[in-house]
């Protein structure tokens, strides 16, 4: 399944009617989630699907968007129940309000939906949309989506046959991640991180003050959260552009691509918060994760234990302080960049399991890697 994000600009009319949908959706799924409660009070059990699907009927919506919604809350409530019994921590599902409730789904492609030169949604009729690329496979379903900056969007989904290709024959890399340098390559070269929040911080301080002198409920506090809105989303796509581009070119130009799997989440509420999300460690493994299949390329993920710890050269473990940039190991001598050096780290631990023997943590200096190693040295 590929999905498409395409910005659609319906008319005033078809706006009004798309915030009245939404305004209905909020309500159908607010009181079927009420029901769901009072239900369980009486009876210590939860209604089934195909009884709130029956309650969703004669909403004002299209049908089939008011059985989805039926569907979320008892998928919702269901997934709260295993994650209780897991052991886990959870929330009861929760009442929405109307800045919550962004978006109408239509399941089936040719029932309430088409899309040509223009998007057809029952009931708003024909939508102007900017197909900025071409659609592959079979159109399956389609989300008609509010964001807060005011700016609407068709989110497409299709079922398109899966292409993988041989690979590409270019060479391995082993990358380690970072906030000084966002990524260091095994072969010694460096990605700048560019600190995207660090441009926008003073715009978006200033408008987030102007938005809090704003009477609660008020238009004019209305106008101010979708301009701070749009100021995020320029953010966000900037970040976005720059992960996209550094990960297509990446997957075209290696064969091997050795990543950390880092646990980006437990390290962002530890330390380094603000940097780490703002970095998009996860989103960028994510990219080159599925652009990978269509490039010839493969992606190990390794044990991040101790990468930068180790010598590339000798494997000698030695305590390595963030202030400390150059690796100088008291073994056998070699002093490199210490972002190299776990590169190259990560590089030898998944050629290594590739190879068979890095099945329970083998650190084994592959000789070729040693050599690398070397020159860097040498360098």
């Amino acid at each position: 399944m590929r999905s498409y994000k395409f910005r659609i600009y319906p008319s005033k009319n078809q706006e009004k009617e798309m915030l009245h949908h939404l305004w209905v959706a909020k309500n159908l799924w607010n009181e079927l989630l009420a029901h769901c409660k009072s239900f369980y009070a009486y009876f210590q059990k939860f209604p089934s699907k195909s009884a709130l699907q029956i309650m969703s009927k004669n909403s004002g919506l299209f049908s089939q968007t008011s059985q989805e919604i039926a569907h979320r809350v008892e998928k919702a409530i269901w997934r709260f129940v295993m994650m209780k019994k897991q052991g886990n921590k959870a929330g009861f599902p929760r009442f929405k309000p109307f800045e919550k409730m962004k978006s109408l789904h239509y399941p089936q492609y040719g029932n309430g939906f088409f899309l040509d030169k223009t998007l057809e949604a029952s009931p708003f009729g024909k939508i102007q949309i900017v197909r900025h690329r071409e659609i592959k496979g079979r159109i399956k379903t389609l989300s008609i989506k509010r964001e807060a900056s005011g700016k609407w969007f068709a989110c497409i989904s299709a079922d398109a046959p899966l292409i993988i290709k041989f690979s590409n024959n270019q060479p391995k890399v082993g990358i380690d991640l970072g906030l000084e340098t966002f990524a260091t390559l095994s072969n010694g070269e460096k990605v700048q991180n560019p600190r995207h929040i660090k441009k926008y911080e003073k715009r978006l301080a200033f408008l987030q003050r102007k938005r809090s002198r704003k009477t609660k409920g008020s238009r004019n506090r209305k106008k101010a959260n979708e301009i701070a809105a749009r100021q995020y989303l320029k953010l966000k796509n900037t970040r976005l552009d720059f992960l996209h581009k550094l990960s297509h070119n990446l997957v075209n130009s290696y064969s091997l691509i050795c990543l950390e799997d880092l646990a980006c989440q437990e390290m962002a509420e530890n330390r380094f918060g603000k940097q780490i999300n703002d970095a998009g460690w996860g989103r960028f493994a994510t990219m080159i994760q599925y652009k990978a299949e269509s490039a010839g390329a493969e992606v190990i993920f390794v044990n991040p234990e101790n990468t930068s710890k180790t010598c590339c050269i000798c494997g000698n473990l030695q305590d390595m302080p963030l202030n400390e940039r150059a690796y100088n190991c008291k073994s056998c001598g070699n002093s490199l960049d210490r972002d190299i050096n776990a590169a190259l780290n990560i590089l030898t631990r998944a050629t290594a399991g590739m190879a068979g023997s890095n099945a329970s943590g083998d650190e084994t200096i592959i000789p070729s890697l040693k050599e690398e190693a070397h020159a860097f040295t040498r360098g």
